[in-house]
């Protein structure tokens, strides 16, 4: 038999009540440890109306965020309005100087839009500043108002807003701030990040750039996460430890936001080389965009969290110089009992060859003691490659097997109670690692498959060092922890309470590092990507897997049946993790129902072609829902019609024709010089719209230049469409948005397609609302009302 990590010489910690014992107590201080970590991550209690003024409280927050998230309000409509005004008016009354910025302005960073066209808006941002008695630079705090088309947005940044406004009336009650401190309140980022692009690019107060604090939420619940950074964050990051009372942010979350192609306002503001910190609160995913997203499903004490760090930020960022927050490198950091752990990204290669060298002593030292050998070492590291795959691969069947017995899961972000389901693939890993573990101790030796697993942790960090540096700590220091506490265990008296002290301190490094990501991860990626939390759960494992290994009991010099019953008695923890997974699946499936306050989610929209009067029912589900499957009925090829969403895969059904007027192209000038024709165009909506659109027929002219509202926009015309640009304009004027088009002439009649789109199907010939337990899922063109004409123009 393979002697174990902690060699029991004198077998006192052999016999079965020892082991127990020391079992327990290393397991209990494990679970201690790794409670006052997931503490550490819980956003904080509320403060009531009647807090001091000095402080953040969600009360007094909330009492704006039920006029700002009364109903929805998307840019340009007359709910998004009353919001400003509510805005403008509290601000003014604060006694800061207030103003709106009311432009024309394009999808941040000039990105391609619709049909390789291009994307713009009226925005109008609210800007307030609190001067600074001796400014070195500015602090911007930033939050959008407007809500997606069918949200009333109380997260969804009701939740930003209406702290901007608590933190706006703490700064104004207390003593002037070094820095000014400006206060934007933007407009249009659900449709185009067009406001802050606008704020930005062009208003005088951001010329000279700063320091931005950006406010996010994409849940409900949960702890307000720092999640993204410019770059060369050391000095922000030293800041966010300092000042914020509650912090909660991770550079590997920056390593991996850095890696999606997702977007906010913060976006805008790193294109204009700002530097600066993003925060939300993601857990509670389904309603995210969805009209679930009231007043009633925020959760203040994530408002409160929001409020507590911003506010610390703004008051130290304020009272920096701000020139200085530009430092060298990144800083690798995590949360942990009591703030926040941080030190220089430089070090994360010599951390590597640190933890390395750590576990090559143990590997020595483990077989100069007769241990281990060096083939089972091998074996031992080979061997682990079978959990660390078969782990997430279960966790991604698990979630298959719900998704099959609850189709509308396929449409969430995250189930409505996710919790169950979480600690059901967290079972399962559980379950993975433990009976492996049961199955091949015993054949391998225990010492031989902690010292493989610590390797596994050596090269992971290696390869995140490489590729993502900011998350390498995950590895390296439970890696470098173990082998540190293994190092020890085997230099003191073998089987001595401190050998049992030293390896259950070294997995309490893994335990703070790796459990709050594991706890993080599920929100942040949702059930369909549970595989994510459970690869890191093995690596939790690995971490602690000296200590698990004291729950296996020894069978010594036993043959036959004694032998027997401890091999048995070793799969016991295995399982009892798979019972217990079961039992975690089956709860979420009895109380995660769907129901009227928690529907499934349908997507559904309806296009009219006003040149034929016919008109379609579409769908961007894939496998349509029972009640979308009464709508449409196979592949839709709609880019002709609609070019305005050429870029969607969509289901389409037939649909009864509406008395819908179509938006209308009048002709303002029309002159060609020199073979260029510049044509210009008033695009005009008939009817209360959200956006509208115009594309140009290729086949009719080539555009070589365009104008929208004075604002130039890029051409990226394509040779595989019929329509070879495009132009999206949300929010428009009631009087229409002028556009002028530079093209070849060439003599030919020009052919542009109008569109426009609104929202709310209910009215439409036969239509049939959805049933209580039916919703609509959180998409920017959910009931989306689209209709679209051909204008031929004649030869200039």
């Amino acid at each position: 038999m393979a002697a174990p990590l902690l060699p029991p010489a004198d077998r006192s910690l052999a016999r079965p009540p020892r082991r127990v014992v020391a079992a327990a107590a290393a397991l209990a201080a494990l679970v201690l440890v790794g409670a006052a970590g997931l503490l550490e991550i819980r956003p904080p209690r509320p403060r009531p109306a009647d807090a001091p003024a000095g402080q953040f409280s969600a009360d007094r927050a909330a009492e704006h965020l039920r006029i700002v998230a009364a109903e929805p309000h998307p840019a340009g409509s007359p709910a998004n309005d009353r919001v400003r005004d509510h805005l403008v008016g509290t601000l003014r009354g604060l006694g800061l100087e207030t103003e709106v910025q009311d432009t024309v302005a394009p999808e941040a960073g000039q990105l391609s839009g619709a049909a390789g066209g291009a994307t713009v808006a009226r925005v109008r941002n609210v800007v307030a500043r609190l001067p600074g008695t001796d400014p070195t630079g500015r602090v911007f705090v930033v939050a959008h108002y407007d809500s997606v088309q069918l949200a009333p947005g109380g997260n969804d940044d009701g939740a930003g807003t209406s702290t901007i406004l608590e933190v706006a009336r703490a700064m104004a009650a207390g003593p002037g701030p070094r820095n000014d401190v400006v206060f934007v309140l933007t407009d249009a980022e659900e449709a185009c990040l067009c406001g802050a692009s606008a704020f930005a690019s062009s208003h005088p107060l951001a010329a000279d750039g700063g320091v931005v604090l950006n406010l996010e939420a994409r849940g409900s619940t949960g702890p307000v996460i720092m999640f993204e950074t410019s770059r060369d964050n050391a000095a922000l990051v030293g800041a966010y430890g300092r000042a914020a009372p509650h912090p909660v942010g991770t550079s590997f979350a920056v390593e991996v936001y850095r890696l999606l192609p997702n977007d906010t306002d913060f976006t805008a503001f790193l294109a204009e080389d700002f530097v600066g910190l993003n925060s939300a609160y993601l857990d509670g995913g389904a309603n995210y965009h969805t009209p679930q997203d009231t007043v009633e499903s925020v959760d203040l004490a994530s408002i409160q969290h929001h409020g507590d760090n911003t506010l610390g930020l703004v008051r130290e960022f304020g009272s920096v110089d701000i020139a200085g927050l530009a430092a060298d490198g990144d800083a690798t950091y995590f949360p942990v009992p009591g703030g926040l752990v941080r030190y220089p990204g430089w070090l994360t290669w010599p951390l590597v060859l640190l933890a390395g060298a750590a576990v090559g002593v143990l590997a020595w030292l483990a077989r100069r003691r007769g241990r281990t050998t060096w083939s089972k070492l091998g074996v031992g590291f080979e061997l682990w490659g079978v959990p660390i795959v078969v782990a997430p691969v279960a966790a991604q069947l698990l979630w298959a097997g719900l998704t099959a017995i609850r189709p509308g899961y396929a449409e969430l972000l995250d189930p409505y109670r996710p919790q169950w389901y979480r600690l059901a693939v967290l079972g399962l890993t559980a379950t993975t690692v433990l009976a492996w573990y049961a199955l091949i101790r015993r054949r391998t030796g225990p010492a031989a498959l902690a010292i493989g697993g610590l390797v596994w942790l050596v090269a992971l960090g290696a390869v995140l060092a490489a590729l993502a540096p900011g998350g390498s700590y995950l590895t390296t220091l439970p890696a470098l922890a173990t082998a540190i506490g293994g190092i020890v265990a085997l230099l003191v008296r073998p089987g001595s309470v401190w050998a049992v002290v030293s390896v259950t301190a070294g997995a309490a490094v893994g335990v703070l590092v790796l459990l709050p990501t594991v706890v993080l991860l599920f929100p942040a990626l949702g059930m369909a990507m549970g595989g994510a939390a459970a690869v890191f759960t093995v690596m939790l494992g690995l971490a602690v897997l000296p200590v698990v290994d004291l729950l296996h009991p020894e069978a010594g010099g036993q043959r036959g049946l004694a032998a027997l019953e401890a091999r048995r008695a070793a799969a016991v923890p295995a399982l009892a993790a798979g019972l217990a997974t079961l039992v975690f699946a089956g709860v979420g499936l009895a109380v995660d129902r769907f129901d009227a306050d928690h529907p499934t989610q349908t997507h559904l929209m309806y296009a009219l072609d006003a040149d034929t009067g016919t008109a379609r029912w579409l769908s961007r589900e894939s496998d349509p829902q029972p009640w979308t499957a009464g709508y449409v009925d196979g592949p839709a090829s709609i880019a002709d019609e609609f070019p305005a969403l050429a870029a969607h895969e969509l289901r389409a059904g037939p649909a009864q024709a509406a008395a819908l007027p179509a938006p209308a192209v009048q002709t303002v000038s029309d002159t060609t010089t020199a073979g260029v024709r510049t044509l210009r165009v008033r695009l005009v909506p008939q009817r209360q719209v959200r956006l509208a659109a115009l594309h140009v027929d290729q086949t009719t002219a080539t555009v070589r230049a365009a104008t929208v509202a004075g604002l130039p926009v890029p051409v990226e015309p394509t040779d595989d469409a019929r329509w070879s640009f495009g132009i999206v304009f949300h929010a428009p004027p009631p009087e229409g948005v002028e556009i002028e088009l530079t093209l070849a002439a060439t003599g030919q009649p020009v052919a542009l397609r109008a569109a426009d789109a609104s929202d709310g199907l209910a009215g439409l010939p036969g239509f049939r609302p959805r049933p209580p337990d039916v919703g609509i899922v959180g998409s920017h063109s959910s009931e989306m009302l689209m209709v679209a004409r051909t204008y031929h123009l004649p030869p200039a």
